[in-house]
């Protein structure tokens, strides 16, 4: 990670759970990040807690609501005028609503895919066109997706288990679109099973005759993903609780 200290990171949603974890473990390790989220109040409190901690980076905490794409053009063009832009992005924010399509909510349907997917493409898009304009090519997108990118683990989660799906492709397409640039931006995706956060508390019966995962674990998944030489990369990382039936063959 030594060759990240002082450069700077964008996670959203890190006002809890992965998000918050992430936003940590990279300030300690000397990054600068800029946390995403509505709730700001809560990474503020995490800011104040690292800078008396003396953590050797920095937490700013940027209020910005990932459904709105004024909010993220916002939060990407303070990024770039106070911080001189972003090295590494980490798309982390999403959302879990359960429940069978015939019964389903059109509202949920929505925030799901604004959140889940548009979110992801929209900072992703101008995490790029920022780093085109810096001349940088020394960057990492680590996009925290789930095994419901991989498999169907329950009979209601089709419509969430579509956007992570659609998170796996997107990843996939742009590793080959920064190929075919001949881009050194790495690409990551990270598909962690059931974890401990404030989303998996409304569907605690998934959990039933699984183990989950603390928020931590993925923190340092993303560390050690960052961790890797500039001559390689980690394309997919699958990370599962022990035990658990969400297996990916």
């Amino acid at each position: 990670m030594d060759q990240w200290k002082g450069k700077v990171a964008i996670v959203t949603g890190a006002s809890a759970g992965i998000g918050a974890a992430i936003a940590q473990a990279l300030v300690h390790h000397g990054m600068v990040v800029v946390g995403l989220a509505r709730r700001q109040e809560k990474m503020q409190e995490l800011a104040k807690k690292l800078s008396e901690a003396k953590e050797p980076g920095k937490l700013h905490a940027v209020k910005c609501d990932l459904t709105k794409e004024e909010d993220i053009l916002a939060a990407f063009q303070w990024t770039d005028k106070e911080l001189g832009g972003a090295d590494v992005l980490v798309n982390n924010a999403g959302l879990a609503v359960l429940g069978h399509l015939q019964d389903g909510n059109t509202k949920d349907w929505s925030n799901m895919l604004n959140l889940n997917i548009l979110a992801l493409c929209i900072s992703t898009r101008e995490y790029l066109e920022s780093m085109e304009r810096r001349k940088n090519q020394h960057g990492h997108i680590i996009n925290i997706n789930s095994v419901a990118g991989h498999i169907i683990f329950s009979s209601r989660g089709g419509v969430y288990a579509g956007t992570k799906h659609a998170v796996k492709a997107i990843t996939q397409s742009l590793r080959r679109e920064l190929v075919d640039k001949n881009s050194k931006i790495k690409v990551t995706s990270i598909s962690p099973g059931i974890t401990r956060t404030e989303m998996t508390g409304s569907n605690l019966d998934l959990l039933q005759g699984n183990g989950s995962l603390d928020p931590s674990f993925l923190a340092k998944a993303v560390v050690d993903t960052l961790g890797t030489s500039e001559e390689t990369q980690v394309c997919e990382m699958i990370i599962n609780a022990m035990p658990s039936k969400f297996v990916v063959y």
